[in-house]
């Protein structure tokens, strides 16, 4: 399908490469533990986890500030479990949270796999809208670093997914026209419309069982990236 016209591919990290989820969760297991905050993890998780995605949403959107989206996604959270917790303890756990964040290093089933496969074909790249001082870290201690020549991240592009702007840094950056490019991401909104609108090709890795869509190819494990490259 891509095989042929494809040099550059960029990838996602968070939920895409990099399991967020399951990262996250050890990361709370720990600076829970370590301050004594006896609060029920799966609870936590059940209200954190689309809260956390929504305040993305927002922070996508420059509707929030980056501090804004550190610390309401947990006070939002702790209040809906009628938890209470002073806003020091918040903002401690905040810090920790990122601090520790990418020091776990697993990553979404297969994705070793297909880095391997595309690695010896293409020229791999990230795109990511996570934040410079931990992104670095994931992708080092998760031993991925090695297969990507250019690492985007919207601090260093000065917006965030799915602008244009940092979809052409990433182009101008890794020196490839549009066309022969292709994103995969699993955010529809970010990674798939904000890389159609400049005319990078895209794949769809449906990390959240997004609905069916038309927009283009979605994958469910990143293995059948191999059927299309």
């Amino acid at each position: 399908m891509f095989k042929e016209s494809i040099t550059d591919i960029f990838f996602d990290l968070d939920h895409t490469l990099w399991d967020f989820e399951k990262n996250s969760k050890l990361t709370f297991e720990k600076i829970f533990a370590d301050h004594e905050v006896a609060v029920n993890l799966q609870d936590f998780l059940h209200i954190y986890v689309p809260l956390n995605l929504a305040y993305w949403k927002m922070y996508r959107e420059n509707r929030i500030s980056k501090p804004d989206l550190r610390y309401q996604r947990l006070r939002r959270t702790f209040d809906a479990l009628d938890f209470g917790i002073e806003d020091h303890l918040i903002n401690t756990l905040s810090k920790e949270y990122i601090a520790y964040l990418s020091s776990y290093n697993h990553l979404i089933s297969n994705s070793v796999e297909v880095l391997e496969y595309l690695y010896p074909g293409y020229n791999l790249h990230i795109i990511t809208n996570g934040f410079q001082e931990i992104q670095h870290k994931k992708l080092q201690n998760a031993r991925i670093e090695h297969y990507f020549d250019i690492i985007v991240n919207s601090e260093m592009a000065g917006v965030k997914k799915p602008n244009p702007r940092i979809f052409m840094l990433a182009l101008e950056t890794a020196k490839v026209r549009p066309e022969k490019a292709l994103m995969i991401g699993d955010n529809l909104e970010a990674d798939i419309l904000g890389a159609q609108a400049v005319g990078i090709r895209a794949l769809h890795y449906n990390a959240h069982n997004d609905p069916v869509h038309d927009h283009c190819t979605m994958i469910h494990d990143l293995i059948e990236i191999k059927s299309y490259l």
